[in-house]
């Protein structure tokens, strides 16, 4: 693998809790910086509503100090006020652990408004966030309306209300639910200079549709807690997957190439980019070719290096079976699967289909994997896609 090291900055949140979080100082320390440890890619949802409150429920994979909160109104299309925000840890449904809701402020104050198209970043929350806590950000907007920006399937419960009971811990006023999440963008603690993170850039496989709601069993899920017990330097998961997204054209989201920038290439710490993107190209039939999609993953690769960070590939995965397979597009993710095995262009590669694929139909995923419609593993296929990857792969700590 060609060793190459993310040099980026930007982008932060925080977090606390009586039982999650432990006093700091405010200083960052030598040797210190930040890294992603939760992301969802931005897409609307919707239109806004006002007076609204959202108690959203994410999973962190690194843990460290002084989290950071990025809010998003990507695809609003006018200024988007917050007059609330708060953010701590889950005790269950959408009550929070006592004594672990805190106020984050932006620039001092616990106002912000983010104008049209652009993001924005909490101030830090001093004190430590322990990996793997499910964290809690309530939000509320006093006048929203227009296009709302968030992430629609989020395959995780979270909370609405009318009204701003942001800083209640009570769930008693959080009684309608919702399975997408709003204006929350990314979140980052201050860690060890030595740790990174790694981005996940995919569809509604990496996305997690068909895993089990509620349980983090998405594939970057598994990931994040098989670098955790491995204790390496890449901790930060950052999952960047959109349901039915495309490398090339617009549609279910912006396109891996129109979204890299700011889903990816903006993160803080990340060190490379996990492509798994192709088969809505190839199954949908609108003339895209093997040569097509070998020339958009160029493009992310070269777009990645430039920034300092290193490119895995991951080979398109079996879905006969499915309903718009057939044996010319089983022809082009074949073609593009032996580009991305042996063109040498990635700095590593993951055999995706290898780990799902049946030995006795290649075209195929193995029945024990299939959620049963051919194309998105269950849970243990999820998990069989995360062990399937060399945790070395993932680290460019070494310089390029």
């Amino acid at each position: 693998m060609t060793a190459r090291r993310a040099a980026i900055g930007g982008l932060g949140v925080v977090l606390l809790a009586a039982a999650a979080l432990h006093a700091t100082p405010a200083a960052a320390a030598s040797g210190r910086h930040d890294v992603v440890t939760w992301a969802a890619s931005a897409d609307r949802v919707g239109d806004g509503t006002p007076d609204r409150g959202y108690r959203m429920v994410v999973h962190t994979s690194v843990g460290g100090s002084d989290l950071r909160i990025r809010l998003s109104n990507a695809f609003g299309d006018r200024p988007l006020t917050l007059d609330s925000s708060y953010v701590g840890v889950q005790k269950s449904g959408a009550e929070l652990k006592r004594g672990s809701n805190r106020r984050l402020t932006f620039g001092g104050g616990p106002t912000v408004t983010i104008p049209a198209g652009e993001v924005v970043l909490s101030d830090a929350l001093p004190g430590s966030l322990p990996a793997a806590t499910n964290l809690v950000v309530s939000l509320h907007t006093p006048d929203a309306a227009g296009p709302a920006t968030g992430h629609g399937m989020a395959m995780q419960t979270s909370y609405t209300t009318q009204g701003d009971h942001t800083g209640e811990e009570s769930g008693a006023r959080w009684t309608d639910t919702t399975g997408s999440w709003f204006y929350l963008d990314a979140a980052t603690v201050r860690t060890s200079a030595a740790t990174g993170a790694v981005a996940a850039l995919g569809d509604s496989i990496t996305d997690g549709w068909q895993s089990t709601t509620d349980l983090n069993r998405r594939w970057p899920d598994y990931l994040a807690r098989r670098l955790r017990q491995a204790a390496t330097d890449v901790e930060g998961v950052a999952n960047e997957g959109i349901s039915g997204n495309k490398v090339l054209a617009d549609g279910a989201g912006q396109s891996a190439l129109n979204r890299l920038d700011r889903d990816v290439l903006s993160l803080p710490g990340v060190r490379t980019v996990f492509l798994f993107e192709g088969v809505n190209d190839i199954k949908a039939h609108t003339g895209v070719t093997a040569a097509d999609m070998i020339a958009g993953y160029r493009r992310i690769i070269e777009r990645a290096h430039a920034t300092g960070m290193c490119v895995v590939g991951a080979t398109v995965g079996p879905f006969k079976g499915w309903s718009e397979w057939d044996t010319a597009a089983e022809g082009v993710r074949q073609e593009v699967n032996a580009f991305v095995r042996s063109s040498g262009e990635f700095d590593a590669v993951t055999d995706f289909d290898r780990a799902l694929r049946s030995p006795y139909d290649p075209e195929r995923i193995l029945p024990f994997f299939d959620n049963g419609d051919h194309l998105h593993p269950n849970d243990k296929g999820m998990q069989a896609l995360a062990d399937a990857i060399d945790l070395t792969a993932l680290d460019c700590a070494d310089g390029p």
